[in-house]
């Protein structure tokens, strides 16, 4: 038998899907990518998260608004909360894609997993927000 693993003219791809660079699925590695970056970044977010929450620890309520309200301090914990939560989404998603076989329950999972994404991470930047801004006091 000949190996032709390294014959890119031996395919069953067309020529089109080839130029396209779309996989099976038909979005290609978009997803996949984003799901790296998001890994890559909650890392480095969620460090900055615990530092954050555990220089509120043992302070007074105004002392922990002042921390909340220094724009660096908002900015990273906004970060953090899309990064989170795209992240989630998107896992979320692949869960679905592999294990829900009926369309209308896939349909259903599918709207409920990004509504749910959504009003967390809608909830977390008004939270966030709302003390950054010093509304909150």
């Amino acid at each position: 038998m000949v190996d032709n693993r390294q014959n890119t003219n031996v395919t069953m791809r067309t020529p089109r899907a080839r130029v396209k660079g779309l996989g099976a699925s038909g979005h290609g590695a978009g997803h996949w990518w984003l799901q790296r970056l998001t890994a890559a970044s909650n890392a480095p977010l969620m460090i900055a998260f615990v530092v954050i929450v555990a220089l509120m620890a043992n302070r007074s309520y105004p002392e922990a608004i002042a921390l909340m309200s220094h724009p660096a301090v908002a900015l990273i914990l906004i970060l953090a909360v899309i990064s989170v939560t795209l992240h989630m989404r998107i896992g979320m998603q692949v869960v679905i894609e592999d294990y829900v076989h009926h369309k209308g329950l896939k349909l259903t999972a599918f709207f409920a997993n990004n509504f749910y994404a959504v009003i967390v991470a809608v909830a977390c930047l008004y939270a966030i927000l709302r003390v950054s801004l010093g509304k909150l006091v």
